[in-house]
């Protein structure tokens, strides 16, 4: 039996001022039952067990194999979970760096470094400048700060329309807002699957 991997402690600047708590686990697959790591951070909102569980349900057997990509990736949660489902290799955008390397601590947790690209970078540009046309399909997490579906509308629905642009057929793409985000303005509206898991709002397309 291979050894566990014990997260490094974070210490100084990396901890920051927020105790590390395990407050979310891995829902199902290979990895089901481990706990992730999660600063506490207020500017850190990471989908509820119960919301990425509905997420997951959603998506199926469909993220089997792809590229997932977690915009932006607070804990690492929902990629870990698409890893841990079968997907074949994840990149995490996180612009934060103690949040980062808490990303970090989880992935070294579960030994699987090979498999995980994590990016310390801005999700709005990462997306403009830096995702590609995929070979293969995607399944996209948007997952971002509610409040930037207010303050930041304009850039959001630019992000989600250039990754649909890049997105190969046979990708999906899910969002998380809340109720101060207008799905109406989501691009080709009845192309995507709208659900209610208060206060989350979930939307999905598959390409």
């Amino acid at each position: 039996m291979a050894a566990k991997h014990k997260p490094k402690k974070l210490t100084g600047h990396e901890a920051g001022r927020c105790a590390l708590t395990h407050k979310l686990r891995i829902i199902g697959g290979k990895y089901r039952g481990r706990k992730i790591l999660c600063n506490g951070d207020p500017g850190v909102r990471p989908m509820k067990n119960r919301v990425r569980e509905a997420v997951f349900n959603l998506i199926g057997p469909a993220g089997v194999g792809m590229h997932a990509v977690d915009l932006f990736a607070g804990t690492g949660a929902l990629a870990l979970e698409a890893l841990s489902r079968g997907a074949a290799r994840v990149t995490m955008v996180e612009r934060h760096f103690p949040t980062a390397q808490v990303i970090r601590q989880n992935v070294h947790s579960l030994a699987v470094e090979e498999q995980i690209e994590i990016v310390t970078a801005d999700a709005f540009y990462w997306v403009q400048h830096k995702m590609l046309p995929g070979e293969h399909p995607y399944v996209v997490f948007c997952s971002p700060p509610y409040r930037f579906f207010v303050e930041r509308a304009d850039d959001m629905r630019k992000l989600i329309r250039t990754v649909i642009e890049r997105a190969v057929s046979g990708s999906t793409i899910v969002v998380e807002s809340d109720g101060r985000f207008d799905v109406s303005e989501l691009p080709e509206r009845k192309q995507w699957d709208v659900r209610a898991y208060p206060p989350a709002i979930v939307s999905l397309r598959r390409l």
